[in-house]
């Protein structure tokens, strides 16, 4: 089996520390060699790169800016009626990987509206997600960045969440087409709505990003209390090849 290689999640990792710069210094001296940080714009990228370069990580991954989070956004793609603001969101979150060097963006799909039944309004969701996706695959493109979406399942996490499963996520980039958008695999989020982890891996895996695979939070790593929802499940070793 070829080395495992780990990045730190530092949205999640060392809570203890109130900034993203000490987060990057502690994930540097645990030994970690990457670090992904969800939102890193409470921070001036200068510094985030500065504070990465002293650490020796690499930054990998981002995510698109959440919204408004005091009305409960997260994640602006397939919201109707934010297209502009997920767009400007887009700008901000390409301005923060050129400057840290960081090749993948998450790009957020949000949440149903408040109130709203799912089944009413996943039609115009996912043509608002297509458009959005569209515009960012040419956006992306052009400072060669990769787009990821992840599932992020309703069962437990965000029972709000518009993309909840790798059958719903494949099916949108089969139709958007765009080779620099591609599939993030955390298998918590898999595992928790489907169960069938083993043939949903063979079967996803041509579209999940290279590297792009989580295991923090069904491996028992070092997460938040309130993030450890899954307690007991082994992975089988195949599974890490």
């Amino acid at each position: 089996m070829a080395p495992l290689r780990f990045s730190a999640n530092l949205s999640w990792l060392f809570p203890e520390l109130s900034s993203l710069p000490a987060r990057l210094q502690a994930a540097g001296s645990s030994g970690f060699e990457a670090a992904e940080i969800a939102w890193p714009y409470t921070e001036a990228p200068e510094t985030l790169a500065r504070s990465a370069q002293d650490a020796g990580l690499r930054l990998v991954l981002i995510n698109t800016p959440q919204g408004d989070r005091e009305k409960g956004e997260m994640g602006l793609g397939a919201v109707p009626g934010r297209q502009a603001a997920f767009r400007e969101g887009l700008e901000q979150a390409v301005l923060y990987a050129k400057a840290l060097s960081c090749p993948s963006i998450h790009l957020m799909a949000g949440r149903i509206p408040q109130g709203a039944d799912r089944e009413v309004v996943r039609g115009e969701m996912e043509n608002v997600f297509l458009e959005n996706l569209r515009h960012a695959a040419g956006v992306l493109a052009q400072e060669n960045l990769v787009g990821l979406l992840e599932p992020i399942n309703t069962r437990i996490t965000d029972p709000q969440y518009f993309l909840d499963t790798p059958q719903q996520a494949a099916a949108i980039l089969k139709k958007v087409g765009r080779p620099n958008l591609q599939l993030q695999m955390d298998i918590f989020h898999w595992q928790i709505m489907d169960g069938n982890l083993t043939g949903n891996i063979q079967k996803f895996l041509p579209i999940v990003a290279a590297g792009r695979r989580r295991l923090q939070r069904v491996c028992g790593l070092r997460v938040p209390a309130s993030r450890r929802h899954s307690r007991g499940l082994k992975l089988a070793p195949f599974i890490l090849e």
